[in-house]
């Protein structure tokens, strides 16, 4: 379950089906290398047909990872019954038409209905669903059900603002638009007080 900070340690820390899988997918890039017309026997791509897999799969170990465990590993049953948010968290993802990343931010929120789970937590199931070939869309969704079913809170808010290389660098290239997803159950639906107040705290700007 845990996000390791690079390939190198994300090998290592995998076994030897994971080593595996890096030779298996160099072989595969080595030659999509050669089709773009390159020489892999040049000095500065000898080792790159490697070092794309150990990156590809870094960015995909989401796939190795249970967010309803993550949440799990730290739920705790608490007396609290006001929103939970999370915001401006960091997120990196690859769009699974080109396979070319998109990032930008989540904001999460929650109302506890008995239960609550460490903060860090709502950090990881970002990384956890980003981390694997998405589209936006999706990703909010699957936020949103993992923490709703999982806690059974009151109601849950999820925001992504996303900037996609898909349209930056090919297609229609324009560098300056920015996609917004939201997805909410519960209170959020039906009381638009507490989604304002939601949408309100996650455009204040932070003073810490």
């Amino acid at each position: 379950m845990q996000i390791f900070n690079d390939s190198e340690g994300y090998e290592k820390l995998q076994g030897p089906e994971n080593v595996e899988k890096t030779k298996q997918l160099g072989v595969l890039y080595k030659q999509i290398i050669e089709l773009l017309g390159e020489d892999n026997n040049r000095e500065g791509l000898q080792k790159t047909p490697k070092r794309v897999a150990r990156a590809m799969q870094f960015l995909t170990q989401g796939y190795d990872i249970d967010p309803t465990a993550v949440l799990n590993s730290a739920k705790f049953k608490e007396n609290y019954k006001q929103m939970v948010l999370v915001k401006d968290i960091e997120m990196y993802s690859l769009c699974e038409h080109h396979m070319l990343p998109f990032y930008g931010k989540a904001h999460v929120a929650y109302i506890p209905n008995e239960y609550i789970t460490g903060l860090s937590k709502i950090a990881r199931i970002v990384d956890a669903f980003s981390r694997r070939l998405q589209v936006q869309e999706r990703l909010t969704l699957e936020i949103r059900d993992c923490i709703n079913n999982t806690l059974n809170p009151l109601g849950v808010a999820v925001v992504i603002e996303a900037a996609h290389m898909c349209m930056q660098i090919r297609g229609v290239q324009k560098q300056n638009s920015v996609t917004v997803t939201s997805a909410f159950t519960g209170v959020f639906l039906k009381d638009n007080r507490t989604r304002e107040e939601f949408i309100h705290l996650i455009e204040k700007k932070n003073n810490i």
